[in-house]
């Protein structure tokens, strides 16, 4: 079978996976805190496969998307009027902690609520995204609510190196090795009452998927036409 065949069938793939990354993009374009993704690609040439006996064998021709970075940048702030909904100003990331594992992740996502839980059998409410999620103050600690009016003392986090965080869902993010020092903000700026919403461009985003399907189109033309010519060439008699 001519490279061809395998170059063309890898675009066609790495295209869906392409228009995948846009797709989510586009379905988050109303989710507060969401930070959008930008797919990197590279030429397939230059990686290798772990062979037999730790042999490094070339993995062929295309190109195949490597990985996506995320897109930090700011974007506009709404008003909401709800006490439990905070803004950060600048930069910075809200702590969030799983009482279920101690997981910790990170999000611009302020649109906190009130979870009940009991402590040594009284009833104590802790400031919550919504998911079972502990909103921490700048200590590290979960923050009791006992008026939801007032400012609460949340905490806000930046990262030695920000590039790289893992990204787990639509607007939770955790940290890595990678990202260096963890620090809390001695003086956060928050705003109460307003939400950052997502910085997804959607005319950007949807020009993106134009592009990708015509790329895919054009990927399978190719599988088609080399498939043509494998027919003939082994069509032909001496």
């Amino acid at each position: 079978m001519i490279q061809a065949f395998y170059s063309a069938a890898l675009g066609a793939q790495q295209q869906m996976t392409r228009m995948g990354v846009q797709g989510n993009n586009i379905s988050n374009v109303n989710t507060y805190g969401f930070k959008a993704e930008k797919p990197s690609f590279e030429a397939a040439l230059y990686r290798y496969e772990n062979g037999v006996d730790g042999a490094q064998l070339p993995r062929g021709s295309g190109a195949l998307m490597v990985s996506t970075a995320t897109d930090f940048s700011d974007s506009s702030i709404e008003q909401t009027g709800r006490s439990l909904d905070y803004t950060i100003v600048g930069d910075g990331f809200f702590a969030l902690r799983d009482p279920a594992n101690g997981e910790i992740s990170y999000t611009r996502d302020g649109s906190f609520t009130l979870s009940r839980f009991l402590v040594n059998g009284q009833e104590t409410f802790y400031l919550s995204d919504g998911e079972g999620r502990q909103v921490l103050d700048g200590n590290g600690n979960p923050i009791v609510v006992t008026d939801q009016e007032e400012v609460q003392p949340i905490g806000v986090y930046t990262f030695q190196y920000q590039d790289g965080l893992q990204h787990l869902d639509a607007g939770r993010f955790a940290a890595l090795p990678k990202n260096g020092t963890i620090t809390s903000v001695a003086d956060p700026n928050l705003q109460q009452g307003y939400l950052e919403t997502s910085n997804t461009d959607l005319a950007y985003e949807i020009g993106k998927v134009i592009e990708a399907q015509r790329s895919y189109s054009y990927a399978l033309r190719m599988v088609t036409t080399a498939d043509e010519v494998e027919t003939t060439i082994n069509g032909l008699t001496n």
